[in-house]
């Protein structure tokens, strides 16, 4: 009676467990299987009892067949097998990640008698490490520059602007029209000169008040105004040592621009309530996408400071002077998208990538990510169609003119793009490397790629 309670037991226990469990004799015919098991493969108890385990067939099984052997022969001469990743194929056809451990039965005289084997289905962690793949190679696409994405003349100007940038410590500024990435080219000067890895501090001259703007910068004593309860450091200091990144400085109030006049000119700043000096090293970014000569000519803007910080610009071209880039973009907010999602969208479709291509971009590259994530939003299929587009693209009137990259291949713009390099740079692959803003290496790759010849 104990015993058939202990085997009652034991037959509850087996199908608890969410590892699928399988039982087959010396010939490999399965005789008992659980309900993990079941619903891992799609056979039930009655539909795999009695059949060869080959039926699931197993990856590695296969490969040991192809060898001559039977999988389960090969097991039992083993006596057990351990985390065995695999697949194996369910009764609907569908493939299914699996580890494997087996181990032998044996009698009280050491004769095998058969064996059992579990299977943990693996699916959702293969997942995650195709989506992992997925993310190594968006964030290694050849086409970035510090996270910028352009092939065509203007932005590979841009780059290079960035890079003689990067070795000065004199003032930027970064002109461009709302949405054309003017924080990531400040950012991009930051990281790639002699001032990366110290702090790197933006403010948005736009967001606070005359009174909250200068206890922001310059900080402020304990007294300094009402709800001063301490005194406090501002992002000056914050910033010393490495780039403090004043986004909308031509919204700054003149009495703002005035005490930032004195910190260009004499490295200190003061904080409000106060009036001891603290010097502080710090380059500054600015970026406004504001005509700041008309601002001076209007007296909304003081010309002193205004040459001050027009060192070194950098004007960022508004989307539609880079038209030939928007299929590098297309394609990495896609990938971005897909992976984010997790929705089974394949493929751009040439007409919805001629939509946008016609599409005059008022919003700039900000618009484009935005078109995107309601593509994604509105698509149920295989494919962005035209149709998945916000209607203010799908409905716009084709800008005419010559305009040969329209039609093209986002291959044939790379190849387009590494050729004219390798042209401006007399073939020097390190050259046309610095010119596209990627490495020596993926030079080399793309010049094998496309089977040019120097």
């Amino acid at each position: 009676m104990f015993e058939q309670e202990l085997n009652n037991y034991w037959k509850t226990v087996v199908d608890t467990i969410q590892d699928g469990v399988m039982i087959v004799n010396t010939e490999g015919i399965i005789i008992s299987v659980n309900k993990a098991f079941a619903a891992i493969t799609g056979y039930n108890q009655e539909e795999a009892v009695g059949q060869l385990c080959s039926i699931l067939n197993c990856s590695t099984c296969q490969m040991a067949r192809e060898g001559g052997n039977c999988y389960w022969c090969v097991m039992f001469e083993r006596g057990r097998l351990r985390k065995q990743k695999c697949t194996v194929r369910r009764k609907d056809g569908t493939v299914v990640n699996i580890v494997k451990n087996a181990s032998v039965f044996q009698d009280d005289e050491g004769n095998v008698t058969g064996a059992v084997e579990t299977l943990t289905d693996i699916t959702d962690l293969v997942d995650k490490e195709i989506q992992l793949e997925r993310y190594k190679q968006v964030l290694s696409q050849e086409d970035r520059f510090y996270g910028m994405i352009g092939a065509s003349a203007p932005m590979q100007q841009v780059f290079d602007i960035i890079l003689n940038a990067s070795v000065s410590d004199a003032p930027v500024i970064v002109y461009g029209e709302s949405g054309t990435g003017k924080e990531l080219v400040a950012r991009a000067i930051h990281e790639s000169g002699v001032r990366k890895g110290k702090p790197y501090v933006k403010v948005n001259c736009a967001a606070l008040n005359e009174s909250l703007l200068e206890s922001e910068l310059f900080g402020h004593v304990k007294g300094a105004f009402t709800g001063a309860h301490k005194t406090r450091a501002g992002r000056f200091e914050a910033a010393s040592g490495g780039d403090i990144f004043l986004d909308e400085i031509g919204d700054l109030p003149l009495s703002t621009q005035i005490k930032l006049l004195r910190v260009l000119e004499e490295k200190v700043v003061e904080r409000v309530g106060d009036n001891r000096p603290i010097h502080t090293d710090v380059r500054i970014i600015s970026a406004t996408n504001r005509d700041l000569k008309q601002l001076v000519e209007q007296g909304a803007f003081r010309e002193d400071f205004y040459y001050r910080i027009n060192v070194i610009p950098v004007h960022v071209p508004p989307l539609r002077e880079r038209i030939e880039d928007i299929p590098l973009l297309a394609e990495a907010f896609f990938r971005h998208l897909q992976i984010k999602s997790g929705k089974a969208i394949d493929s751009i479709s040439p007409e919805a990538l001629e939509a946008l291509i016609q599409y005059s971009w008022p919003g700039n590259v900000r618009e484009l990510k935005s078109a995107f994530e309601y593509a994604f939003v509105s698509c149920n299929g295989a494919a962005i169609l035209p149709q998945h587009l916000p209607v203010e693209i799908v409905q716009t009137r084709p800008i005419t003119g010559n305009r040969p990259f329209a039609s093209e291949s986002l291959e044939k713009i790379k190849k387009r793009r590494l050729i004219d390099a390798l042209r401006r740079s007399d073939g020097n692959q390190s050259e046309a490397a610095r010119i596209l803003g990627i490495s020596r290496t993926s030079v080399w790759n793309q010049i094998k790629r496309f089977d040019i010849r120097l």
